[in-house]
């Protein structure tokens, strides 16, 4: 076999494993791409029950629920949803389907440690990884957008444990659809 051709079954070979599917793993064993089980999803309210609600009041409750819901968090270079964090996703799913003009930014951030490039990236993938348990739960991907700030947006800015761990988390932005 000449070099030539070794070289091309390596590129082959290699090609191939690069592109191979990967998947996300989320708490209980669930895998990004899996369909849920219909008795996971959050049910919305029946449509009867959904009104227009109108810009005053929408932006009122935009505002309440900015002080309602918590941010969560996250392990050091991690993006698995944590256990203790189900109940406020759950609750974040609820008001999404119960509010059709509602949607919700999830904002990806970590802390200082790391270079800037690793810890936007890293902010992306924790956004991503929210976003696609809340689909899981049958919210429309279509309700939610997600960025990441990295490190740029410390909610505490000292240079310990306790400190970083407040700064390893998803934000979630309410917003009316369509602003």
């Amino acid at each position: 076999m000449s070099i030539k051709n070794l070289f091309l079954v390596i590129f082959c070979l290699f090609f191939v494993f690069a592109c191979a599917e990967r998947k996300i793993y989320m708490p209980e064993g669930k895998v990004e791409g899996e369909i849920p089980k219909k008795e996971e999803k959050i049910e919305a309210g029946k449509p009867e029950q959904q009104e227009e609600i109108s810009t005053e009041k929408m932006s009122e409750l935009v505002k309440k629920l900015q002080d309602e819901v918590r941010d969560i968090h996250f392990d050091f270079d991690k993006y698995d949803i944590k256990q203790e964090d189900i109940p406020t996703l759950k609750k974040v799913a609820s008001i999404l389907q119960e509010y059709p003009g509602l949607k919700v930014i999830i904002e990806g951030h970590c802390d200082e440690r790391g270079t800037a490039e690793y810890n936007f990236a890293l902010g992306q993938k924790r956004a991503n990884a929210v976003k696609q348990y809340l689909i899981t739960l049958g919210v429309p991907s279509s309700k939610m957008e997600i960025i990441s700030y990295g490190e740029e947006k410390p909610l505490c800015n000292e240079h310990n444990e306790s400190c970083w761990q407040k700064n390893r988390r998803a934000h979630f932005v309410f917003i009316e659809e369509g602003k």
